[in-house]
């Protein structure tokens, strides 16, 4: 079943919103060099991560400077995971991965998916998320389903999608590429930037059904 992942969380309320929607995990968007309305405070970031249940994983999202700009991070969030946009190379992450406590998962462009190899090793997860001219995700835009999934055959690593995901495309996303997870923001907000309740429930639905095989009808059975 494909797991879920609801992206930029900023207050308690969203953060019951996800979890009583069911998703796996979390991500909260700290101390990131690009403008967006999803960021919050390390402080912040701590206290949801201390707010969060058990059996949710927590996602520090950020994209820092460099590996011990990270690792400082994490040690004072304390997420399970750590997601990281930018440039850092595989060898900057493959250190990295050895001196946090946290699994390491970092975004790709889709873009440039064929590359996914090169990190292949060196962390525990990758996600194919569509670019922005500031070098972050969160563009709210969809990319290549059919050429992330050709990208995606040979690794060894979850994948997991995102980049413009909302309840109604993202059962064709899950079928088209069938990753470990898919990963939503702004495809499941209100207007005024809070987690919307029916479209987080009706994104996760969609995407743990889509891949269900249809039960054959016993209606007319003997």
């Amino acid at each position: 079943m494909t797991r879920v992942k609801v992206c930029g969380l900023t207050t308690e309320a969203d953060l019951e919103t996800v979890v009583d929607a069911g998703v796996d995990a979390v991500g909260l968007i700290c101390d990131v060099p690009v403008d967006t309305p999803r960021e919050v405070s390390v402080d912040q970031a701590r206290a949801l991560v201390a707010a969060t249940p058990p059996f949710v994983t927590t996602v520090l999202v950020t994209m820092p400077s460099d590996p011990d700009h990270a690792r400082e991070l994490v040690d004072a969030v304390g997420p399970d995971v750590l997601q990281i946009h930018g440039g850092l190379e595989p060898d900057a992450l493959d250190r990295l991965r050895s001196t946090i406590d946290a699994r390491l998962l970092y975004a790709v462009d889709a873009d440039d998916a064929t590359n996914a190899a090169a990190y292949d090793d060196v962390v525990d997860a990758l996600l194919v998320d569509t670019p922005g001219e500031d070098g972050g995700g969160g563009t709210g835009e969809t990319h290549d389903w059919g050429r992330t999934r050709q990208a995606a055959a040979d690794l060894e690593s979850p994948l997991i999608l995102a980049g413009g995901l909302t309840p109604d495309n993202v059962a064709d996303a899950v079928r088209a590429v069938e990753p470990f997870a898919v990963d939503a923001a702004s495809g499941v907000e209100a207007d005024d930037g809070s987690k919307d309740p029916t479209a987080v429930h009706s994104f996760v639905d969609r995407a743990t059904t889509a891949l269900r095989a249809v039960e054959p009808d016993s209606s007319h059975h003997p």
